[in-house]
């Protein structure tokens, strides 16, 4: 018994060092600055949509889009937008929080996440330039105790910033699926440079609710924006004054092991201090990243744009053989390939099938406008025009964007859309005009009325109003799955016309029969989905899979 004592206390001092090691090990700490309070840099609120704070705003515009100037040394930026955005950060978070609590429902399972986000990110800080350290030591003043319980607010905010690179790894979530197009010359309608971006990054559709237009001039570097949300100092689409824009699109990555400097936060940095394509190019050689992504850029000096391939362990900078490019999530310099992860079967995988598109429709239509453009981030068709159902991925619009945005660099003009998606009015800023007098801006328009590009007519039309009741079914579905529910076979049958062009409500539909142990129906909904377009050659594997067994349980029935 003494013996069983002494080996279970062993046991408790072993695991109790652990645990001190583990936290000790995993701790951030803020990096050293001079504090300020909310006395020295009060925010006040000169009216329903405008704060001010110093020198720094922010308003709403009547698109729904906030739009964000700040300016200042690191730390003071920081802590000026995090006081003018403080209602967007703690919104922000709860979002984020609310989305991982769905896609990881037990507690002891999100326990264990935050215990290995904690120690995967270990490291982070020593691959994060000071400089942003400070300016998120500055934000996360604003950010909310309630979720201290997972880690002190400069923690959160700082490892929140990695959420697109560990979105990586749950690209079967489809977190994650960019579309990117750059033309030039005798594709653009005036011949100079023109960029337009998906960036299907989702969180669920609060995460996308309030966008930020962030307006940022630095003590240090070129002057930028970049379209954000609360919290976020990295760059997923930007331009800088000096012309040169940087968008993200993730590619095929391995099991990272630690984290290194996040892709949005180098994407920051050069679009910091860039202005030329090689000069960005040099930034990202300097800088060690833990999942593979393709920047690319564009720039208005040169009147050219160029993608940047980087992996953990190679980068390449690819510039165009014709007078467009376009990028989605597969790498395109074949020697960038990650032990043939990447190769084609006779499967035509989401990024593959998507990428097509793109080109098909950027050589059918020539010479492009911005309208132009911002048609080609709305399409919702597939290849040759064919209908592939609402929110497919391989889609170029799948209904799932946190925004879509327009560059003309050479101009400095830049078009963003308001919610929904891609769907809302593409507002349009001019750069050259914004910062030349930023404080004139607090008491007038900061877009450019003239130029907005008015919503995509599918809002008004039954279509849309058909996917919003599919989204609230298939909501209503899947968690009737999991508790077990009966549905009469009248509502499924109801819910598949909603969308029946996508294979996704038949496959729900199949399961639900499958579980109840109705094979025939089972079969029959998962051979239809299996003749309609599939994203991912994993998922029609599984849906063949699923139909034999229905087969075989059925046969064994009769």
């Amino acid at each position: 018994m003494r013996k069983r004592t002494k080996l279970l206390l062993a046991f408790v001092v072993v695991l109790t060092v652990f645990f001190i090691y583990l936290f000790t090990v995993t701790k951030m700490e803020e990096p050293e600055h001079i504090r300020l309070s909310d006395q020295n840099l009060p925010v006040l609120q000169l009216s329903d949509s405008l704060s001010v704070c110093g020198d720094s705003w922010m308003k709403l515009n009547e698109y729904g889009l906030w739009e964000l100037f700040v300016q200042g040394d690191p730390y003071t930026m920081g802590f000026k937008n995090g006081q003018l955005s403080k209602n967007l950060v703690q919104y922000q978070e709860e979002a984020f929080v609310a989305q991982l609590d769905k896609l990881v429902p037990s507690r002891f399972y999100l326990q264990f996440l935050r215990v290995f986000l904690g120690w995967f990110n270990r490291d982070l800080l020593n691959y994060i330039p000071k400089e942003y350290q400070l300016e998120v030591a500055g934000i996360s003043k604003s950010a909310s105790d309630e979720f201290n319980f997972i880690a002190p607010p400069f923690q959160r905010i700082m490892s929140y910033h990695g959420a697109h690179d560990m979105g990586h790894a749950l690209q079967s979530m489809c977190l994650v699926g960019c579309t990117s197009f750059g033309l030039t010359n005798d594709y653009s309608a005036d011949s100079s440079v023109l960029i337009g971006r998906n960036f299907d990054f989702y969180a669920g559709d609060q995460f996308s609710e309030n966008k930020i237009i962030a307006f940022m001039k630095p003590d240090d570097g070129y002057p930028f924006m970049s379209v954000t949300w609360g919290g976020m100092i990295g760059v997923v689409s930007g331009m800088n004054l000096e012309g040169l824009t940087i968008t993200l699109n993730a590619e095929p990555t391995g099991i990272p092991t630690s984290s290194k400097t996040p892709v949005s936060i180098l994407a920051r940095k050069i679009l910091q201090y860039a202005s030329t394509i090689d000069e960005a190019y040099a930034i990202a050689q300097q800088y060690e990243t833990f999942v593979s992504e393709s920047f690319l850029i564009g720039s208005g000096k040169e009147n050219q744009f160029a993608l940047i391939e980087k992996t953990p362990d190679k980068i390449a900078l690819l510039h165009p053989k014709e007078n467009y490019l376009a990028v989605t999530n597969h790498f395109l310099d074949s020697s960038m390939l990650l032990n043939g992860a990447d190769s084609l079967s006779h499967f035509v995988n989401a990024s593959h099938y998507r990428l097509n598109r793109v080109e098909e429709l950027i050589d059918s239509t020539g010479k492009f406008s911005v309208q132009q453009v911002a048609d080609l981030l709305r399409d919702r068709k597939g290849t040759k025009g064919a209908n592939i159902g609402l929110g497919n991925e391989k889609a170029i619009n799948q209904l799932i964007a946190h925004h879509g945005i327009i560059f003309k660099p050479e101009e400095k003009k830049v078009w963003i859309s308001a919610a929904p998606f891609q769907l809302g009015a593409f507002v349009a800023y001019d750069l050259n005009e914004i910062f030349a007098d930023p404080q004139a801006y607090r008491s007038k328009n900061l877009y450019l009325s003239d130029d907005v590009i008015a919503a995509d007519a599918m809002l008004q039309n039954e279509e849309y109003t058909n996917f919003l009741k599919y989204k609230a079914e298939l909501l209503k579905i899947q968690k009737g799955i999991k508790e077990e529910r009966d549905f009469p076979k009248e509502e499924l049958d109801a819910f598949i016309p909603l969308n029946e062009a996508f294979y996704y409500p038949y496959q729900v539909v199949g399961n639900y029969y499958f579980e109840k142990g109705e094979f025939a129906l089972a079969k029959i909904h998962f051979e239809k989905a299996l003749q309609l377009e599939i994203p991912q050659e994993s998922e029609y594997e599984e849906l063949s899979k699923l139909s034999k067994e229905s087969n075989e349980l059925m046969l064994k029935e009769k």
